[in-house]
């Protein structure tokens, strides 16, 4: 501990004394605050040179007679920007409407239209009938309602046409087979393919009558879809 203490006092007297030591060069240095020397080189014998700090650097450039300096800038800008309507509005952007995740038969439609300072746009919702008529279905043939999951099926004209060519006519107030099927040659226009079905007997016609026209004449005839005798020839 002893040691230590001696130390420490001995570091504190090298301290003082350096700056002690400090404080003499500083106040006998030539130079004053502002940088100028003040040693004025006095000698009554040989020469001094003193080399201290503190100059001031003046640059100035003289001309002869009848010579100038003259410095040109040329600045030329070019002013490219856009004078038109610089006011933008932010775009119109249509809805998004999905039915993805509802057990829902509908289809979203949008539709947005963007003019100068106003923008627009809609969204609805359109039904499926073809969707509905599908769950429709499933959700009688799970109780058991077999012919009437059919007959929903059949307002469809595909699943109509698909029946009667198969052999196997939608069913009619009740009717199935073939009662059925002279329940819908007898309301014809009751038909979800009505439209249909009268250009295909417009066009049957017409190729019975082509091949009427080629036969002899011998007694011949052509059955119907009945199964009844048309246009007999003799």
């Amino acid at each position: 501990m002893k040691n230590l203490l001696i130390i420490c006092a001995v570091t504190i007297c090298v301290l003082i004394g350096f700056v002690a030591l400090m404080n003499s060069a500083m106040a006998d240095n030539d130079v004053t605050s502002s940088g100028s020397t003040t040693n004025d080189q006095v000698n009554s014998s040989g020469s001094n040179t003193a080399i201290t700090g503190g100059y001031n650097s003046e640059a100035t450039t003289n001309y002869n007679s009848g010579s100038e300096s003259t410095t040109t800038t040329n600045n030329s800008t070019t002013n490219n920007s856009f004078t038109g309507d610089t006011r933008t509005v932010p775009s119109a952007s249509a809805p998004g409407i999905s039915a993805m995740s509802q057990d829902l038969c509908t289809v979203g439609v949008s539709a947005g239209l963007q003019k100068p300072l106003i923008g627009a746009s809609i969204g609805i919702t359109k039904r499926d009938m073809n969707c509905e008529r599908m769950k429709l279905s499933k959700l009688l043939f799970d109780y058991n309602m077999k012919v009437a999951a059919v007959s929903i099926l059949c307002q469809d004209s595909r699943v109509f046409q698909s029946m009667a060519h198969a052999g196997t006519p939608c069913p009619f107030n009740g009717k199935i087979g073939s009662e059925a099927l002279a329940e819908w040659n007898k309301y014809d226009k009751q038909r979800p393919d009505y439209e249909e079905y009268v250009s295909a007997l417009r066009y049957m016609e017409k190729v019975d009558n082509e091949i009427l026209e080629g036969l002899d004449d011998k007694e011949a005839y052509i059955l119907d879809n009945n199964g009844e005798p048309t246009n007999v020839l003799k």
